[in-house]
C-alpha cells in the first residue's frame, strides 16, 4: 500500500468516526479534521458509495437551507457480537450505531469443544440474519468473547482453564468459508471492560474486574484494550495473596487470588462449613438470605482483592475501577471492603480521584463489548480498507 493511500484511509476511517460519534454534517467533518469541503466532499460520497455511511432527512437549522444528515449505514451493514460463557452463548445482531436488531441466548456446554460450539453457533448466526431480513453479506463484522485467554491478534485461544479442547485452536479459521466477514476473538473480560467503558463518558483509565467462579481483569485505556506483549495483560487472578501459600490454585501455583478469593474459593470454604454452595450463585444466594457465615466470607474475600487492586491502583492509576461478574452484585458486602483496602493501601496521589463502582451494564458489557470491538474495528482504517475492497 502507498503511502498515499495509508493516508486516505486514515482520513475515510477519521471521517466515519466523527459520523459515528455524532457529528451529522459535512461542515462539521470539515471543522474538525481541517479539511477542505471539497475534499470531505469526496471522502464522504466514497464511504456513501459503497454502503458504509448514509445520508438522510434533514438537521434542524437556525436559518439557510437545512442539510442532509448523515448517518452509519443500517440498511445494508450490521456486526455480529458474540458472548460465550461456559453453559451459555449470547448472540446479537446490531446495526453499526448500536441499535440491536435480534439477540438471543441460549445454553451450550463450552466443553464439547470448538467445531461444535461454533458450528452451533453459526447456525444461530444464520437463522438470526434470516430473521432479521439480512442476507449473509450485510454482516461486515463478527466479534466473539470467550471464556478464556486469547491472542488477540489471531484470535488463537491459549491455554483456556476451563475450555477444554480449546487451546491452540484458531477461532477466525472456523469461519473461513463460511463467513465472509472479518472476526475478532477476544477475552470476555475485555469485551466487558469496553463495554463497560463505552458507557462512561467521563473515563479514561478504566479497570474492570469480574469477580465470579474466577477473578479475571480487563484494562481500558483512551478507549483502547490493553492485551500486553502477548494478550495476557489483567490476569490478575494469579497474583499471589501473602499467607496463603498452602491454597493450592489450578495453574499450579499457591495462594492465587482466584484461589483465596474468588466466588468458586467462598463456596468450597461454605461447603466445608456445612452449607449448601456448589457455585458462586449459591454464594450470592445465602448472603442475600442473610447468611452470617456467608457474609462474612464474602467481606475477608473483598479485602484481599482489595488488597491486589491496591497494588493495580499505584501502578495504573486508573481513574475509574468497575466491579462486575456474579460477586458483585453483593454491592454493600463487597464495595465498602475493597474501598477500604485500596484507599489504606495504595498512594494517596492515585486514589485521589479513582472511583470505585460496579457495573451499570450488569449482564450486557460482554455482548455490548463485543458490539463496540466489531464496530470500531470495521471504522478502523484496516477495516475500511477491506469494506472498501468488498
Amino acid at each position: 500500500m502507498t503511502a498515499a493511500a495509508d493516508r486516505q484511509l486514515t482520513s475515510l476511517s477519521e471521517l466515519a468516526g466523527l459520523v459515528a460519534g455524532g457529528a451529522t454534517r459535512r461542515s462539521q467533518l470539515a471543522t474538525a479534521t481541517g479539511l477542505s469541503r471539497a475534499a470531505v466532499a469526496q471522502r464522504v460520497d466514497l464511504l456513501i458509495e459503497r454502503g458504509l455511511l448514509v445520508e438522510t432527512g434533514t438537521v434542524a437549522t437556525e436559518r439557510g437551507r437545512p442539510p442532509l444528515a448523515l448517518h452509519l449505514a443500517s440498511h445494508t451493514a450490521v456486526v455480529c457480537a458474540v458472548d460465550l460463557g461456559a453453559t451459555h452463548g449470547t448472540v446479537a445482531i446490531s446495526e453499526l450505531g448500536g441499535a440491536v436488531l435480534a439477540e438471543t441466548t441460549e445454553d451450550l456446554d463450552i466443553n464439547d469443544g470448538p467445531e461444535t460450539v461454533l458450528s452451533a453457533l453459526d447456525a444461530q448466526i444464520g437463522r438470526m440474519l434470516a430473521a432479521a431480513g439480512h442476507p449473509p453479506e450485510h454482516v461486515r463484522a463478527i466479534s466473539i468473547g470467550v471464556p478464556g485467554p486469547v491472542e488477540a491478534s489471531t484470535g488463537t485461544v491459549v491455554r483456556p482453564p476451563i475450555m477444554r479442547g480449546w487451546d491452540g485452536y484458531r477461532v477466525p479459521g472456523f469461519f473461513a468459508g463460511r463467513r465472509g466477514a472479518p472476526v475478532l476473538v477476544d477475552n470476555d473480560v475485555n469485551m466487558m471492560a469496553l463495554g463497560e467503558y463505552g458507557h462512561r463518558p467521563a473515563t479514561a483509565h478504566l479497570l474492570y474486574v469480574k469477580v465470579g467462579t474466577g477473578i479475571g481483569c480487563g484494562i481500558v485505556s483512551g478507549g483502547v484494550v490493553h492485551r500486553g506483549a502477548s494478550g495476557a495483560a489483567g490476569d490478575i487472578g494469579h497474583i499471589a495473596v501473602p499467607g496463603h501459600d498452602d491454597v493450592l490454585c489450578h495453574c499450579g501455583n499457591t495462594g492465587c487470588v482466584e484461589a483465596v478469593a474468588s466466588g468458586a474459593a467462598v463456596a468450597a470454604r461454605l461447603r466445608e462449613a456445612g452449607l449448601p454452595a456448589e457455585h458462586a450463585a449459591d454464594v450470592v444466594r445465602l448472603v442475600s438470605e442473610g447468611d452470617p457465615l456467608a457474609r462474612r466470607q464474602v467481606r475477608l474475600a473483598a479485602q484481599r482483592i482489595g488488597d491486589v487492586l491496591a497494588s493495580l491502583v499505584s501502578f495504573y492509576n486508573p481513574d475509574t475501577i468497575v466491579l462486575g461478574g456474579s460477586i458483585a452484585s453483593l454491592h454493600d458486602d463487597l464495595l465498602a471492603d475493597i474501598r477500604a483496602a485500596v484507599y489504606r493501601r495504595a498512594l494517596p496521589l492515585a486514589t485521589r480521584t479513582v472511583a470505585i463502582e460496579t457495573t451499570v451494564l450488569g449482564r450486557r458489557a460482554g455482548i455490548e463489548g463485543a458490539r463496540r470491538l466489531a464496530v470500531h474495528h470495521l471504522l478502523s482504517p484496516a477495516g475500511i480498507a477491506r469494506f472498501l475492497g468488498a
